[in-house]
């Protein structure tokens, strides 16, 4: 069976290749994962946090790294990960805990990272013991040993840290090793396939660095897992500092003083407490308008406690969070990075990928619908597209024809009644181009107002829903809205309400007449331009031909 890994700073992502369903499966380990069978999407639940907590070795640890025994079994432990890991230092950072490894492992691999006693553990030691139980994990989980593993790395990473995480996983029993460039990934991940040279802007916002990332993809290059870098810019800010952030801007409302470094082992225990709540009250307002943020200590803090005095708890807005975001400059970053990484070729981008939970903060998505179009940004799966995009490019289903993300319908009304109905054109999962008539009816105008109609107008929606990659989507006004029951249309949009009209009936349609006036045919493209064909049945007129009426997702 062929399995993607998404090593990343924050998250660790494992999925694997359904050979039956022809798909790719994010792979939960309940030992190690944040929040094994938790709903709550925004918290990325079945990633593995990238944290490592060294364990003495026993007798058969040490037996278990004896080359002739690793390739055969796991044996012994040799450190907590993931969500153990964290749990292990919640109350105080132990010397022997790391709570990411990845940005030393690529650029000094011998750094020195933790000490257990005197031995110390460079960011080379760390990883492998990370790689190494999440193999364990994987197999107590799902009964399998890992052989074959594509593993997404940085666009143009060097040759060090592709020799370092091949070493690794080779000494973890991996005997087929292949390499990802991570913007390949998010596309395949992302259901783009790559038939054709492809440029995708993609915008990685994780808990510790932003990136923009203007690459262009060819089957060659895709069919040898990398791609070519047109531009790129980086910087370290992400979603940590952005709850450090939060956190300052409430204390700062309150009249609270926050020690920017405290030496006080209970101060620090304080902070790192608030710091979780500020996570929470900002994921949470992803979704909601208002959030209330509750400053809490223990009894041991009684420091912390009197400092508080009468304040325990603030309501916070979603505007709230914009306008920190806006005083931080973060806004202003995203633009600079996007003209040092993209200069003045805007129209030259196919597709924009968002990759990371961060890019799911409030007035990111807006800024890149407004600058690139809503049918251009693909942003629903920021945690899941680079590993999911590495199983499937494992198992071979990376050369599939593209598929249509949402559900599309029209808007009319019912004659009788005049009440609003939908009526779906063109079904998620839509694999295009479709024939021109993939979807054709004879309709009768509505004459809504009781007047002749001169105008024949349609209103195409794009309709969210549940389903097994699409979980939430955003409205008209750039709000991120959770997706619920599957089936159900949460997210309903209208894409060309400002220029509706499909013809110009000649005579106008009465009302009394209800006889079907007009033959109309949908189908797409293969640029996923929804196209148009509309005949007048009583004036014996081709009122449209393959005209494109939107483009859809």
């Amino acid at each position: 069976m062929a399995w993607g890994i998404d090593l990343g700073t924050t998250n660790t992502g494992l999925a694997r290749w359904d050979t039956k369903d022809r798909r790719a499966v994010l792979v939960e380990l309940p030992g190690v994962c944040r929040l094994p069978g938790s709903q709550d999407i925004l918290s990325a639940p079945q990633m593995v946090p990238s944290a490592v907590h060294i364990l003495e070795p026993d007798f058969w640890t040490r037996v278990g790294r004896w080359p002739v025994v690793r390739d055969l079994t796991f044996m012994g432990r040799e450190a907590l990960i993931g969500r153990q890991a964290l749990d292990a230092n919640e109350a105080w950072p132990h010397p022997e805990f790391v709570p990411t490894f990845k940005a030393q492992l690529s650029r000094d691999p011998a750094r020195h990272l933790a000490r257990m006693g005197t031995r110390m553990y460079s960011a080379r030691d760390v990883a492998r013991m990370f790689f190494r139980e999440l193999m364990v994990e994987t197999y107590k989980a799902t009964g399998e040993r890992i052989r074959d593993l594509v593993i997404t790395v940085p666009i143009a990473s060097y040759d060090g840290y592709r020799a370092e995480l091949r070493e690794m996983a080779t000494q973890a029993g991996i005997r087929k090793i292949r390499f990802l460039d991570e913007p390949v990934a998010a596309a395949v991940g992302y259901g783009i396939s790559i038939d054709r040279p492809k440029n995708v802007l993609v915008l990685d916002i994780g808990g510790g660095t932003a990136h923009v990332v203007y690459a262009q993809l060819t089957p060659r290059g895709a069919e040898g897992g990398a791609c070519e870098v047109l531009g790129k810019e980086g910087r370290r800010v992400g979603g940590n500092l952005v709850d450090r952030w939060l956190l300052e801007a409430v204390c700062a409302e309150l009249g609270i003083r926050l020690d920017d470094a405290p030496a006080d082992e209970m101060e620090g225990l304080w902070q790192r407490l608030m710091l979780a709540e500020a996570r929470r009250v900002k994921e949470s307002l992803h979704f909601r308008e208002v959030e209330t943020f509750t400053l809490t200590a223990p009894e041991e803090l009684r420091g912390v406690r009197a400092r508080l005095g009468a304040h325990h708890s603030l309501k916070l807005t979603r505007e709230f969070l914009v306008a920190v975001l806006e005083k931080r400059g973060f806004y202003a970053l995203l633009d600079e990075m996007l003209e040092s990484a993209l200069g003045e070729k805007s129209k030259a981008v196919d597709e924009v990928l968002m990759v990371g939970g961060s890019t799911l903060l409030p007035g990111v998505y807006p800024k890149f619908e407004q600058l690139f179009g809503r049918d251009r940004v693909r942003g629903w799966q920021p945690f899941e597209s680079v590993v999911t995009g590495a199983a499937i490019y494992a198992g071979g289903g990376w050369t599939q024809s593209d598929f249509i993300v949402h559900d599309y319908a029209l808007l009319t009304h019912d004659p009788k009644t005049q009440e609003p109905q939908y009526t779906v054109v063109i079904p998620h999962g839509t694999r295009f181009p479709t024939a021109p008539d993939f979807w054709k009816r004879s309709l009768v105008p509505t004459c809504a107002l009781g007047e002749p109609e001169r105008l024949f107008k349609l209103i195409v929606y794009e309709m969210g829903r549940n389903d097994d990659s699409v979980k939430y989507g955003w409205d008209a006004s750039g709000n991120l809205r959770p997706l619920g029951n599957a089936g159900s249309h949460d997210l309903v949009v209208a894409l060309n309400a400002a220029n509706p009209t499909l013809g110009t009936l000649d005579p106008p349609h009465p009302p009394s007449d209800r006889a079907p006036r007009l033959e109309v045919s949908f189908g797409v493209n293969a640029d996923r331009w929804l196209i148009a064909t509309v005949r007048d049945l009583k004036g014996r007129k081709l009122l449209m031909h393959d005209e494109p009426v939107v483009r859809l997702l």
